[in-house]
């Protein structure tokens, strides 16, 4: 399988020259995938540089690459500081993360990503994980997917849609993307039909994968991984994922306002690194899926 098929990686130059490479140092790219993003970190890694990679999807096994200096680690990235002390890690010079679903997942039908493709109800990451899309759909009370629609899918008539769904599967269980989609067509006779289903799609797929719950997980444990001076190199796509990041980065907190002394002063163990980056527009016409893209990078004090 080529690399390049499975995944075209976004901001690729920015995001590892984000990382300040020191060739022998210890690096993580959270979110393998295809692999673009670790072999242009091992390209700039000296004899004596390491990187370890994670992907908990079994598929990208198939793209691990042949290097002594590498280790790819089939879990999920939210495990990070339990898996690199078990290969004998504590602390690490950098750390890189893609939080896109690969193109790979969109373009094999039966994993149920795309809203290109009739399948069956799934989306997992994971394909060991029990929660599917079909349970997500078929299980959840209107109000959980309710919540789901309108915190991860930013949909208006997130309670319309709920209710729909919970009226509809009353009669029988929704099991394919078609049939998600025939129980919700009123809310897509119009021009932006497609943005509004993989907005619907995109809801779902968060939920399925404990996605954001996974991002707060991975960086809470980025400050005591990191080395002094040590980076944090972060694509996100959602603005929901984006503003965690950012506000992570600024405060150390997800939200409210971090203790300060009596000076007003407090402490934060990350600092920003210049401002945020996105794709050209040469890289968006070449990759269309690199349009919502934006990259953070901070730096541990």
């Amino acid at each position: 399988m080529l690399t390049m098929e499975y995944h075209n990686p976004v901001l690729l130059k920015e995001t590892v020259d984000g990382l300040n490479i020191n060739e022998d140092g210890v690096y993580v790219d959270v979110t393998f995938g295809g692999g673009g993003h670790s072999r242009e970190i091992l390209k700039r890694l000296g004899k004596n540089g390491k990187l370890l990679a994670f992907d908990q999807d079994q598929d990208a096994l198939e793209n691990t690459i042949d290097d002594e200096r590498f280790t790819l680690i089939n879990e999920n990235f939210r495990n990070i500081k339990r898996f690199l002390r078990f290969y004998g890690f504590k602390e690490v010079d950098g750390i890189l993360a893609d939080f896109g679903v690969s193109s790979h997942q969109f373009d094999v039908a039966e994993r149920g990503f795309s809203t290109r493709f009739e399948a069956n109800l799934d989306m997992r990451m994971n394909q060991q994980n029990e929660l599917s899309a079909y349970h997500v759909v078929n299980e959840y009370d209107e109000e959980q997917l309710r919540q789901v629609l309108w915190q991860y899918g930013e949909l208006r008539q997130a309670p319309a849609m709920a209710k729909v769904i919970v009226e509809h599967r009353e009669n029988q269980p929704i099991k394919t993307s078609e049939q998600l989609k025939s129980v919700l067509k009123r809310f897509l006779q119009h021009r932006k039909e497609n943005k509004v289903l993989a907005q619907i799609y995109q809801a779902i797929r968060i939920e399925v994968n404990q996605e954001i719950e996974a991002l707060k997980e991975f960086l809470t444990q980025t400050p005591s991984i990191l080395k002094p001076t040590g980076r944090l190199s972060v694509i996100s796509y959602h603005s929901l994922e984006d503003r965690l990041v950012k506000r992570f980065i600024r405060n150390g907190l997800f939200e409210g306002e971090p203790e300060r002394d009596m000076f007003g002063n407090f402490e934060v163990p990350l600092k920003k690194v210049g401002g945020l980056i996105v794709p050209s527009q040469q890289e968006i016409k070449q990759n269309n899926r690199a349009r919502s893209a934006k990259l953070r990078i901070a730096e541990k004090l």
